[in-house]
């Protein structure tokens, strides 16, 4: 284990923080294979902390009208919009039929080859297989299946198109930058591990916001103060699950001790790959990564990249103490070559 108040490194942080007896570790584990995008979280998020409204503009981006997390948007609903293949498929007018006409008649009718028959089905001349498919009336393609679209296909039934959706949160970081360098505390580490910004003791200055790897922190207009998801903390204190955990019609955001959160989303993980989705990851999960992990992790369907995340987030404050000791030797050096200079000046 890393020494105490180590800016780096594995650390379980309410501990490390002061607290005594503190309990598990809580967290955020938002799977976003199961995202279906309905943003209750966002609401939710806003009905329960007072959080004033926002993305009213279109931007442009799918159905994404809030675009990023910000002072008056803690979740954030993300639509990735992928023009590429999701898995095997058929190709194009493989399954056409290509034999024969069966109706050579009617074909010769609908190709226009035919004497008029008083009917022109808008097909072009010396077409007579298409013509044959059009003269042999409805296709019976089946019952309805009894399961959700996609349940059931599989990968090779997928189309050239999907839809990538997230929804975004505060890490609450093991190594919380911001945390780090603010001059009010006004950021705290609570029992839970997680971070929550005291918006009465927050005085502007924004260096919170510089210090994020993630750029979660933002200021609210008119406010100049500094806002953040605070995992509900009011709700969590209280034995309540947070509001945007409580409101997901799907589970996707789950909530949870973080070990057991880790655990459930490495068989899912494992469960997914199984079923043909090679591409699922898990982000944040790696409390040996550059912010020692994060307290709100996720299993993508991508790079972290296509969700606008980091791939590699540090912690910004990490070097601090490195840079303290070159500033030390270097302000000793000085301090040095000015005595030398003076005493050498005066002999």
């Amino acid at each position: 284990m890393p020494d105490a108040n180590s800016l780096y490194g594995p650390l379980d942080p309410a501990p490390d923080a002061g607290w005594i007896s503190a309990p598990p570790r809580m967290g955020f584990f938002t799977d976003t294979s199961v995202c279906i995008g309905c943003k209750a979280c966002e609401v939710a998020c806003k009905e329960w902390n007072g959080v004033p409204d926002s993305g009213f503009d279109l931007l442009g981006m799918s159905y994404d009208n809030t675009g990023a997390l910000t002072a008056n948007s803690w979740r954030h609903v993300a639509f990735i919009e992928q023009p590429r293949p999701a898995g095997h498929r058929t190709p194009p007018f493989a399954g056409d039929p290509t034999g024969p006409a069966t109706s050579p008649a009617s074909a010769a009718a609908g190709a226009l080859t035919a004497p008029d028959t008083g009917t022109n089905p808008g097909l072009p001349p010396g077409q007579p297989e298409a013509a044959a498919r059009m003269a042999a009336g409805p296709e019976f393609l089946g019952m309805p299946g009894a399961q959700p679209p996609g349940r059931a296909t599989g990968p090779e039934s997928r189309t050239d198109f999907r839809w990538l959706m997230m929804s975004d949160v505060c890490k609450h970081c093991t190594h919380a930058a911001c945390l780090d360098v603010c001059p009010t505390g006004s950021l705290f580490r609570t029992e839970f591990g997680t971070v929550v910004v005291q918006e009465d003791i927050c005085n502007g200055c924004g260096y919170c916001i510089s210090a994020c790897p993630y750029g979660v922190i933002d200021q609210r207009k008119g406010d100049g103060r500094a806002w953040k998801c605070t995992l509900c903390y009011d709700r969590i204190g209280a034995g309540m699950t947070p509001a945007c955990a409580q409101a997901c019609p799907t589970e996707s955001i789950q909530y949870g001790p973080l070990d057991e959160l880790r655990e459930r989303a490495a068989k899912r993980v494992t469960a997914l790959h199984e079923r043909g989705v090679p591409e699922a990851r898990l982000y944040g999960h790696d409390p040996t990564d550059g912010v020692g992990g994060d307290g709100a992790f996720f299993l993508l369907l991508d790079e972290p990249e296509v969700y606008g995340l980091p791939p590699d987030p540090v912690v910004t404050t990490r070097d601090l103490p490195k840079m303290w000791k070159r500033a030390g030797f270097a302000a000793l050096a000085m301090a040095a070559a000015a005595v030398a200079a003076f005493v050498g000046g005066s002999s």
